[in-house]
Formats: C-alpha cells, structure tokens, sequence
C-alpha cells in the first residue's frame, strides 16, 4: 500500500493469483469512490440551478444554462491533460492530487450559494473550477487500465466508469436531501416556487439550505484524499509510469497541465458566450470552437519544455492510429449521450413539464407554473442511475459476445429511444396540461439511458482487445476527453432549441449523429473483411 510497483503483470495468470488481483482490487475500490466524487462536483451545477430557480435567484433560466454548460466544455478540455498523467506523474500522485483539488470548488459552491446577492461571474468561476471533477476520469481509467489482465478489462472499466457515474445519482438525491436541513449552519432561505427529494415534493415557503450542495462532498472528500495518498500505487513499469519525478514535482506538472486546461477552456467560452454573461459577444459557433479548443490544448501541451513534451510525443502516437478516431466517435455516442443527458435532465423536466404552454394574445408562452407538474428533484436521478448501474453489465455482456456487436445493438435502440422522446418532448411543449405526456418522455429517457450505459462498457472492450497495452490507457482518456464535450454540447443544444420553442430539434439531431455511428462500428468491427471483427 502506498508503494511504488515495478515487474506488475496482470497478465500472468499466477502473479494475478497471488499478488496482482488484491492491488488491483484496492486500487479499484479507491478510484472509484474518488471517481464518483469527481462527477458529483463536475455536474451538480444541473441540480443546484433548478433549486436556485425555486429559490427565486435573479438569474434569467438561459444564464442558468450557462453554468451547466461552463462546468462541461471546462471538464471535457480538462481530460485532454488529464489522458497523459499517469505516464508522467503516476497513478497514485494523480489519483490523490486530483482528488484533493476537488474540495476548491465545493467550499467555494457552499460560501457563494449563501448569499443571494452573489454575481454570476462568481457561480460561472465555480462553474469553471467545477471542471477539474470532469477532468479526472481520463486519469482514472487510464490509471486503472494498467492494474487489470485484458480479459476482463470490459469489467474492471465497466465498475470503475459505471460505479464512477454513480456520481451523478448520488448527487441528484443527496444534494436536495441535504438541503432540506441546516447541516452546516448558515441561513436558510424559504422557497419561492415547490421544490422536492426522490421521496416527495417540498412546498413553497419551506426553509432550504442551499449551501449544503457544496459543502458536503468535504465529507467525503477528505477522507478519500488519505485513502488515496496511502492506499494506492504507482506502476514505475515502461509501459506505464517508468520515470515520474517526486511527489511534488508530479503535483506542479500536473498543476502545469491543467492550467493549459483552463486557458484553453476559458478562450472557447470567451468566443461563444454573450456579452451580458461575461463573453465576447462574438457567438461563434460552438461547432467551430470545440475543434479550436481541442487542437490548441493538444498543441500546448506538446510545447512544454523538458521531459513532459517529451514524454507527450511517445504517447502521441495514438492520433495515428486510425481506431483511435473511430473509437473516438463511437465512445462520444454512448458516453457523450450519458453525461450530456445526465447534466440536462433535471433542467429539462423542470422547464418542459413544469411550465404552462398557453396562448396568451396569439403568443405561446412558457413562463406560467404548472400547479401538476412534476418535480425535477423527485425524478433526475432515475435516468443517470441506470446509465451507471447497468454499465459493468455491458462489460460483461461485451466480454462474452463481444464489444462491437453489443455497440451495434445499442445503437438501434439509442435512434429509435430518441425519435420517441423527440416526439412527446414537441407534444408537451406547445400543451397547456405537459404533465399528460411526462410518462411516456420518462420511460423513453430512461431506455435511453440504460443503452448509453451499456454502450460504454462494450466501447471499453473494443478499446482494449484493439490497442496495445501502452496506448490502450491513453486511447482510453482521449475517448473519454472529446465525448465528455457532450456535458457542455446537449445542455447548450437544449437551451438553444427550448428558448427557439422547439426542444424536440436537439434529440432529432441527436438521432441522426447515432446513425453515423451505427455506420461507423459496422464498418471497422463488423463487416465482413472489418478492421478487427468484433473485438
């Protein structure tokens, strides 16, 4: 425990017996619960803005919007960096550092959500800082790559990233939960429209503590901090981590890394946000800007003088592999979908089927409560909680039959599931009475949902039969970096077409962007003469 490894090789049936399986475990069992933390953090921005609009916060819901979106695009460039950590600061240093930078933004959430009168520039930093728990889960899969034989990779990804993304359920149902008693102390504030938990709805006029969203993933945070710095190991092998500095110089490299993260994050939102939160006024498009911010973070990085650029060109080598970019595209499907749905969902519901559609002299409008309406709070976490749950089944699944055939299934379902939600999201929201059609939205998301989770553990499987051992674990932080651009893409796709009054654009566009990914995993997994046949 909290040693250096060196001659670890999972793949040797007999050391895995006796020596690799109970490293690898620990280590697991320690990465995932730091995982989860990092994606409750990462995405809480989606819960914390429904509850700021009970609250009567005097931000107009398209800046709301904004947050979700800042903490995305910033996690996803964040995980560029973060793919390339293990190899230059270790596993272990990674783990427990990235973990520590966490508590910044929950105690800097908790302070500026007791006060009302806190600027939106303040939640928009937070919301940046918020992207250091998108960031880590390129570092923690690659990391855990590395500790388990191949043949059971689809598993060992699978409970890391699945059991991982139980961040986002534990969020949605802890966080209101939290609320709803002064845990931390400070003032509450009494709602202003009905609020609720998975166990009920709250009324108006109930005293809330909204701070405590921030404050209590301190709770676990500290503890796993320890866990992490003694707990964990580096693997000082070749092909993993063979030459990292000392704790400290890995802890600044990484600081390093992270701010070219930032800088580069921060240039996109400058070119696509309004002026009035904050941005240029430019509007660029976001579909110019994420290749911009992509190739500047890759180029920068490259740029650091001394051993990480150089470091940086070995593992470099993936971009020139083809599976690399077909991984890419087919990895953004299944958990792009999952985390871009994931940090929409509760707004989504609360402005869809919480508002009266109605005509008011030949204008619809959108702004009237819906006594019927469905609390956000009561039903959000139902649709991530399956996403995550049933991902280690998908790695399972894909290690017996296979991880393109199972991609291939998924996909289908993933098309028609979309089409379906499309459908009932355009009923409800031209309906003076949307709480009619929140059934069949519900049951349709949430089949979705559970193909985008069991798409991403057959996606780590292909992963890892298709790439050698050494770029298998960058491969997989690359994957996992440009489809997290998904927590920042759906949440703006859904604010653009809500305020254009027709949200059922975003999930046809969607539909179509799983078509070509259908056609993508046929043609280098599947068809006769393919690439590699069902990997």
């Amino acid at each position: 425990m909290g040693q250096d490894l060196r001659n670890y090789t999972p793949d040797d049936e007999a050391y895995w017996a006796s020596t690799g399986k109970a490293i690898a475990n620990r280590n697991l069992w320690i990465s995932i619960p730091s995982l989860l933390c990092g994606f409750a953090v990462w995405l809480y921005w989606g819960i914390i803005t429904v509850q700021m609009i009970n609250l009567g916060f005097a931000f107009e819901k398209s800046q709301l919007f904004t947050l979700a979106a800042i903490a995305g695009l910033t996690g996803a460039t964040l995980r560029i960096p973060s793919t390339f950590f293990i190899r230059i600061a270790g596993g272990r240093n990674t783990i427990f550092f990235t973990t520590a930078l966490l508590m910044l933004p929950a105690i800097g959430a908790g302070f500026a959500l007791q006060d009302p009168n806190t600027p939106l520039w303040k939640f928009q930093a937070l919301a940046f800082l918020s992207g250091i728990g998108g960031g880590n889960f390129a570092s923690s899969m690659s990391n855990i790559s590395f500790f388990f034989p191949k043949k059971i990779q689809g598993y060992a990804l699978g409970m890391n990233a699945g059991l991982g993304n139980f961040g986002v359920t534990t969020m949605q149902i802890v966080i209101p939960l939290v609320m709803t008693f002064g845990l931390f102390g400070g003032d509450g504030r009494e709602l202003v429209n009905t609020s609720g938990t998975l166990i009920g709805k709250i009324p108006a006029g109930t005293v809330t503590y909204i701070q405590n969203a921030g404050f209590v993933w301190l709770l676990a945070l500290v503890p796993l901090a320890f866990l992490g710095w003694f707990g964990m190991n580096n693997i000082r092998d070749e092909h993993v981590s063979p030459e990292i500095p000392n704790p400290i110089g890995a802890f600044g490299t990484i600081s390093g890394m992270l701010l070219v993260g930032f800088v580069t994050a921060a240039f996109g939102l400058w070119l696509m946000l309004p002026e009035n939160v904050g941005g240029s006024g430019f509007m660029v498009s976001k579909w110019i800007v994420l290749p911009i911010v992509i190739a500047l973070t890759v180029i920068l990085l490259k740029l650091i003088p001394g051993q990480v650029g150089q470091n940086l060109t070995r593992q470099y080598k993936i971009f020139g592999n083809k599976h690399t970019w077909a991984m890419t595209v087919i990895y953004t499907m299944t958990f792009g979908s999952f985390i871009g749905y994931a940090a929409t969902f509760a707004l989504a519901i609360k402005v869809v089927f919480g508002f009266q559609h109605l005509e008011v002299d030949g204008v619809l409008t959108h702004n009237i409560a819906n006594p019927n309406g469905p609390s956000a709070l009561m039903y959000a976490w139902m649709g991530p909680f399956i996403g995550a749950l049933i991902r280690p089944v998908g790695g399972m699944i894909a290690d017996k039959l296979g991880g393109a055939r199972v991609t291939q299934w998924i996909s289908i379902i993933m098309v028609a599931s979309a089409l379906g939600v499309a459908y009932f999201l355009k009923q409800a929201y031209v309906s003076a009475t949307p709480e009619q059609y929140f059934f069949p939205f519900m049951v349709l998301f949430l089949i979705l949902f559970a193909a985008t989770g069991i798409g991403n553990g057959s996606t780590f499987r292909t992963i890892a039969v298709v790439f050698n051992k050494e770029q298998a674990g960058p491969v997989l932080g690359w994957t996992s970096a440009v489809a997290a651009y998904g927590a920042f893409i759906i949440p703006k796709v859904f604010g653009e077409q809500i305020k254009a009054a027709t949200p059922e654009y975003a999930l046809y566009g969607f539909a179509i962007f799983y078509g070509v990914c259908i056609l993508i995993n046929w043609w280098f997994y599947l068809r006769p003469g393919a690439y590699v046949k069902n990997p």
